[in-house]
């Protein structure tokens, strides 16, 4: 079993990053190394290359990333961690992918519509064929399965096509077909301010997300301010179904628990939020701490977690060349 993904380095974490993804790529580490298998997860910076980038600030925001995912959990002894770029193997497999996907296959991906909007002409090349990209990050490593949420599914999707039409077309069993790995524990965590949004770094209002880095008293006054209504809590879910925001402040709760929604329901069943958002604020600062604090130490020798990234980008080049090679011989670009 080989796991599989990545993560843009755009800047700090917040709490829907945790809950949503890392916080079960930390757990699948040790579930996988148990199994016998392995993960790999990547500083994704040759897809922040898809939108303008300010040099320093990607370098920096790298560096940053991967400190926040080691102080999260993630473990270089463990997994394989380093950044895209380091691994010469992603760019040229999707350039060699680039010849078997089609136009018509990267039109219709939903991610393109939405980000190009009514200016396709003017967005980059990058944008339009980084799906191309992506099929090349997991099928580099002959990939069993990668960890999706529900934004990424059409993305695996095209690299399963991907992989398919170059086996068939070349002859070859080169590419397996990559499994989707969805964790039933991997909530969709909304926006503080409206519960119908994603918590995203791309909101203009800093009260609509946590940070990793927010400061004890900042996660208490965005708990404390987080839009509510005025009803009790009820006892059970069915009664959170017309209520986004209570939903999503008691689904946080149970993520950073380590419990469910009805066992939270039931501890708080009549309760109104002036009781229940001093006790998330509590929880969630008990754990996103812990996070800060070792994040912080890990950023006072930064030279220290580039040597993390140079060895797993080592570790990772050593897996991914020899199907690199493969790829070219079924081509004919080696004699």
């Amino acid at each position: 079993m080989r796991v599989v993904s990545g993560i843009q380095p755009t800047g700090n974490l917040h709490l829907g990053n945790y809950l949503g993804a890392i916080k079960q790529w930390v757990a699948m580490q040790d579930d996988v190394a148990a199994s016998g298998g392995e993960c790999l997860f990547f500083l994704a910076d040759l897809h922040a290359l898809t939108q303008p980038v300010v040099p320093a600030e990607l370098a920096a925001n790298t560096i940053e990333m991967a400190a926040a995912l080691i102080a999260c959990g993630i473990d270089p002894a463990k997994s394989i961690l380093f950044n895209q770029a380091r691994v010469p193997a992603h760019s040229e497999l999707a350039w060699l992918l680039g010849g078997t996907a089609r136009m018509g296959w990267l039109n219709r991906m939903t991610q393109w519509k939405d980000k190009a909007g009514k200016d396709r002409d003017g967005q980059s090349v990058g944008l339009f064929t980084y799906p191309v990209l992506m099929a090349a990050d997991v099928l580099v490593y002959k990939t069993t399965h990668v960890p999706v949420g529900h934004d990424q599914k059409q993305h695996l999707e095209l690299a399963r096509d991907i992989a398919t039409k170059f086996n068939q077309d070349f002859g070859v069993e080169l590419f397996p077909l990559p499994e989707p790995l969805v964790s039933a524990a991997a909530p969709r965590i909304m926006s503080l301010r409206d519960g119908s949004a994603k918590m995203s770094k791309s909101d203009p209002s800093e009260a609509s997300r946590i940070h990793l880095t927010d400061s004890d008293e900042a996660i208490a006054q965005k708990f404390r301010k987080a839009r509510t209504d005025p009803e009790p809590l009820p006892g059970e879910m069915a009664g959170l179904d017309e209520r986004p925001e209570a939903r999503n402040l008691v689904t946080i709760y149970a993520a950073l628990a380590d419990t469910s929604a009805e066992a939270v329901l039931a501890d708080f069943a009549g309760q109104g939020f002036g009781a229940f958002k001093p006790a998330l604020a509590d929880l969630a600062i008990s754990v996103i701490g812990p996070i800060r604090d070792r994040f912080t130490q890990l950023l006072d020798d930064r030279e220290a977690v580039g040597r993390h990234l140079a060895q797993g980008a080592a570790q990772a080049a050593a897996r991914a060349a020899p199907t690199l090679a493969e790829a070219q011989r079924a081509i004919g670009l080696q004699v």
